[in-house]
């Protein structure tokens, strides 16, 4: 017997960059639909109108249509929290993060040194590695405009395929091999490779992950064009 599970009770956001692969925006779609989502499309269309693409590099593409959108969701909607699923393992720039990471208005870090009367308290939280309970603060008082919550943070590939099979839980077709490649790594489709890959279905991906070595994100443009640019974006309020 199949058990239905509960509804999802607050606002499902994509960050549109009008560039995504054609298998995620059916798949997205598909799956608002069947698990009755409230979906929130951010889309900058102001990136439309002036034209930028990844072929004026990938930062300013990323940070027109990635971080603009999303700081733009978050003012409108009012949202105090978005929960955000990245992963320490994924860039060394996330390995700084914390579970909850307070923001100011432009979705910085850094939020007592945007803003006049900063909180040394707040500072001293966000400046300096976090030991024990610590880490799970959550009261970082008024200088604070959202929190990004990160549950997934201390989990790694790994551990993300192990949780997909225990759950079953579907996936668009680009992860599992075609023609001995697949997708690793799912961002823009004018910004992605594929790696060199058999495996075509979960199992034979956990399997696939004991062997390798290579990172996550090897086939990610926006890694290769700058090292610092994921910095870049964070420091400018993106994920």
């Amino acid at each position: 017997m199949r058990i239905e599970r509960g509804k999802v009770r607050f606002p499902v956001v994509h960050i549109d960059t009008g560039y995504k692969f054609p298998e995620i925006y059916s798949f997205r779609d598909r799956h608002a639909k069947r698990w009755n989502l409230n979906l929130i499309i951010a889309r900058n269309k102001q990136a439309d109108e002036d034209h930028i693409t990844h072929e004026r590099g990938t930062f300013a593409c990323c940070q027109a249509r990635k971080t603009e959108a999303l700081k733009m969701v978050a003012a409108e909607n009012g949202f105090d929290a978005l929960l955000v699923g990245i992963r320490r393992d994924e860039h060394g720039i996330r390995g700084k993060e914390r579970y909850f990471s307070p923001r100011d208005t432009n979705g910085r870090w850094n939020v007592s040194r945007e803003k006049s009367g900063g909180d040394a308290r707040l500072e001293a939280l966000q400046d300096t590695e976090l030991a024990g309970w610590n880490l799970f603060a959550t009261n970082f008082g008024d200088k604070t405009d959202h929190i990004r919550v990160h549950p997934l943070l201390h989990w790694t590939e790994q551990d993300i395929w192990e949780y997909i099979k225990l759950e079953n839980i579907p996936l668009p077709r680009l992860y599992f091999a075609k023609n001995n490649k697949r997708y690793r790594s799912i961002g823009c489709e004018c910004c992605c490779s594929p790696i060199g890959s058999s495996a075509s279905n979960v199992d034979e991906v956990i399997n696939e992950l004991h062997d390798r070595r290579d990172k996550e994100r090897d086939g990610r443009a926006q890694d290769k064009e700058d090292e610092h640019v994921m910095e870049k974006l964070r420091s400018l309020g993106y994920m």
